[in-house]
């Protein structure tokens, strides 16, 4: 549940600055006529996002067990490059979000302005489907359905509300050190999601090694357990795991892991400092 409540929120607040930068932009460049285009956009983009997640969730009925499974691993695995991509990008982004989007905007005001319909509808609706097909992929692994999707829908909750609180001006918020903590803890969440989906593959007869266990710590982590429940909703901590699943893990998080630290020290060096988040999206919004 944990993870998939940062999940929400950490995207649900990706989209809400996004569209509190494209709302307060337009305002302050007196063009509240081209609102309704950037909120058709955001609706179009929500639709998008709700039609894939029911897609996933019961597009997969009458099929057989080994289909299943193999439509379930090659999705975690799609989860986690969509997750990896949003992280780094967010981590570069987030110095420049608002200038990204205004240049954007005025590209598309010189013409008849339906252009920000795209332009809102891509921004969101980028989010919305990292966010239905991370979700899936996590429900699909801890083989939960309630307090994932609990947990997703109050950190979108939050997240709207901080988004609005930011905009005006009410809250400010460090992004860079919001998305480089959420960023870190993804990446451990997103190589357990990959893990389990190999191992979906495996139950598929894609893979091989399903018998082939590198450790089983079962008898001390029970999976019915209250510790073990936690573990497997928050990291997808599997008490027994194969050695193809052990050496993906490990392949995965260790070069990414060092990459993410080695590129956040890097831009945290650098001569300017990031603005802080009121300055974002607050000038147009009085």
């Amino acid at each position: 549940m944990l993870a998939n409540f940062l999940i929400g929120l950490r995207e649900g607040l990706e989209a809400s600055l996004v569209v509190g930068i494209l709302v307060a932009y337009v305002i302050k460049i007196g063009r509240r006529d081209v609102l309704r285009r950037i909120w058709l956009g955001v609706g179009l983009a929500a639709l998008l996002a709700l039609g894939i997640g029911a897609l996933l969730t019961f597009g997969a009925y009458g099929l057989s067990f080994q289909a299943r499974e193999a439509i379930g691993g090659s999705l975690s695995i799609v989860a986690t490059g969509f997750v990896t991509w949003m992280v780094f990008w967010m981590l570069k982004t987030a110095r420049n979000l608002k200038g990204h989007l205004s240049s954007d905007v005025d590209k598309h005001l010189r013409r008849a302005g339906w252009g920000l319909v795209l332009v809102a509808f891509l921004a969101v609706g980028r989010e919305g489907i990292e966010t239905a097909l991370f979700i899936w992929a996590a429900v699909q692994a801890t083989g939960e359905t309630t307090f994932p999707l609990l947990g997703a829908a109050l950190g979108i909750l939050v997240a709207l509300v901080l988004g609005y609180l930011i905009y005006r001006g009410i809250v400010s918020i460090n992004l860079s050190k919001f998305f480089t903590y959420t960023g870190l803890f993804l990446i451990v969440v997103a190589a357990g999601v990959l893990s389990y989906g190999v191992h979906d593959l495996q139950e598929a007869g894609i893979l091989p090694g399903i018998n082939s266990l590198a450790f089983d710590v079962s008898s001390v982590v029970p999976p019915s357990s209250w510790y073990g429940t936690l573990l497997k909703g928050t990291l997808n901590f599997t008490p027994a795991t194969t050695w193809v699943e052990a050496i993906v893990w490990v392949l995965y998080f260790v070069p990414v892991t060092t990459i993410f630290i080695v590129t956040t020290r890097r831009h945290s060096t650098k001569p300017s400092a990031p603005k802080p988040t009121k300055s974002l999206v607050t000038e147009g919004a009085r």
